[in-house]
């Protein structure tokens, strides 16, 4: 028997992660956790709580402190006290809390990637050997930028007081990208993590106490859109670091409009994936899989829009189809699944309604065979094409596992195609002819342009979008320029001077 032959009539079954040791952390805590306020454990002004939920099968995990505006309040009071130290510190002594937080995130990255897993749902494969090192990759990275600042961004200092919003698709490395940056450059933060997965936040909270993180330096406080809304409108913010939806950036926006805040926001994308027809169609196919069914399709720089040239679309499709039949979808804890859970009935709510519309307008619907599991909130990988750039579902975010494909004759066409939508994050291309390549890229309009490869991150690599996916960068150099001000700033007054109309001397009259 072939090689070939005999893998696929391989049967693969369930390869389990051990769960022992997250479940053993939720149970000495007794499921209940409180707000992490100036290197303490605070129960909310309020005394409400809520519940954060496995996806995958319901399963409670634990009860949550819902912070409401006097416990931001208290935060961000901890965190105004803990700057002078803070800032004062040398770039290496600064470092050496970032090193030790990086080696922290290490030594416990098992159970970083298994309560991942359970909070968020998304397969243990992506949070073990992707999302728990880049995490750890990002604060040995900006440990060295804390050490360099005072050189290497000579005249600027920190903001201050920075308040930071994450989303529930990569809780921990979302919380990486924002709070490595902001204490390498001297500032101290208030993280406000996603109400659907607040989980390994808690736990780095307790990781900053064990590193011997100065009390004030980090702060966590948990809660909805509310307890978000008071942070980005507290007095005593100095920015607002926002990762989410482009509606609640439009939000923030307005909410921060003439405050003097500082602001940066990383919002939703509706990426291009554009296939020429001279591609390995082979390694595009496997390109697709990493850039719309990577954590269910709930990345905001998504492939989610497939571009093919028209001579080799139809090949394309069926190599597809015949790959999302071998996909498999199930217990995020399983080693050997591909997709795992929708985040929550909200968001699998709205994936099925904007799939809906596409149905509606007659566009051609292709999903696997075989069943999701009953359990849980799962959503099948799904394929649209005779897909037009004026339907619904070419147009809008829909976050989740749905690909739509259309096609292209010429290059303009498809830089045109590439174009047509609102947003602007990130883009793949895939030609073997690098020189065209290198001619469309300049011309897509986002932020980030992958050249046959996609979803390609790193700690040194800045990353953001523009038009509506928001501004300001993430990662390398020129995202600590976001947590930076020029120290000539601090020349001017806070009032206007009032200059006094000279009186005319007196003289002669003409």
């Amino acid at each position: 028997m072939k090689i070939k032959d005999l893998f696929e009539t391989m049967e693969y079954g369930p390869a389990p992660e051990n769960r022992d040791a997250a479940d053993q952390w939720l149970d000495a805590r007794q499921r209940e956790f409180q707000l992490f306020i100036n290197g303490e454990w605070a129960p909310p002004v309020s005394g409400k709580y809520f519940d954060t939920i496995n996806p995958a099968n319901k399963e409670f995990l634990a009860r949550i402190a819902e912070g409401g505006p006097d416990d931001v309040g208290r935060a961000v009071a901890a965190a105004r006290q803990a700057l002078p130290h803070w800032a004062a510190l040398s770039g290496h002594a600064r470092a050496r809390y970032l090193y030790a937080l990086a080696r922290q995130i290490q030594k416990h990255s098992r159970l970083f990637a298994v309560l991942e897993s359970l909070d968020n749902g998304k397969p243990i494969r992506e949070t073990r050997d992707i999302d728990i090192p880049l995490v750890a990759r990002h604060f040995y990275h900006h440990a060295g930028w804390a050490q360099l600042r005072d050189t290497e961004l000579a005249g600027y200092r920190e903001v201050g007081v920075v308040g930071q919003i994450i989303p529930w698709n990569f809780p921990l490395l979302m919380l990486a990208w924002k709070i490595a940056p902001a204490l390498a450059m001297g500032n101290t933060v208030v993280l406000k993590p996603a109400e659907y997965t607040p989980l390994t936040a808690l736990l780095f909270a307790e990781i900053c106490r064990s590193a011997g993180l100065p009390p004030g330096v980090v702060n966590v406080v948990t809660g909805a859109g509310e307890t978000g809304a008071a942070l980005t409108k507290h007095e005593g913010v100095d920015k607002i670091a926002f990762t989410g939806s482009t509606e609640v950036g439009r939000i923030i926006r307005k909410a921060t409009a003439g405050s003097g805040k500082k602001l940066s926001l990383e919002l939703g994308g509706k990426s291009p994936f554009i296939v020429f027809e001279d591609s390995d169609l082979d390694s595009v196919v496997e390109g697709v899989v990493d850039a719309i069914w990577f954590n269910q399709g709930q990345v905001c720089c998504a492939g989610s829009r497939l571009l093919a040239q028209e001579s080799v679309a139809e090949k394309l499709y069926a190599k597809i189809r015949a790959r999302m039949e071998k996909l498999r979808v199930g217990d995020p804890l399983d080693k050997s699944i591909d997709i795992g859970a929708i985040v929550a009935p909200v968001q699998l709510h709205t994936i099925e309604e904007l799939v809906r519309k596409g149905v509606d307008e007659g566009v051609r619907l292709w999903q696997p065979s075989w069943a999701c599991p009953a359990e849980g909130y799962f959503y099948p990988p799904t394929l649209f094409t005779e897909v037009s750039p004026a339907h619904v579902i070419a147009q809008e975010e829909i976050f989740g596992p749905v690909l739509v494909a259309m096609t292209f004759r010429t290059p303009a066409e498809a830089v045109q195609l590439a174009n047509n939508t609102r947003y602007g994050l990130a883009a793949s291309i895939w030609t073997d002819n690098i020189n065209l390549a290198l001619d469309i890229a300049p011309q897509v309009k986002a932020g980030t342009v992958w050249i046959n490869c996609t979803n390609v991150f790193d700690a040194a690599s800045g990353f953001g979008g523009y038009r509506e996916s928001g501004f300001g960068r993430e990662g390398g150099k020129e995202g600590l320029y976001e947590y930076v001000k020029q120290t000539e700033e601090d020349a001017f007054p806070d009032k206007p001077v009032v200059l006094k109309k000279a009186k005319p001397k007196a003289g002669k009259a003409g």
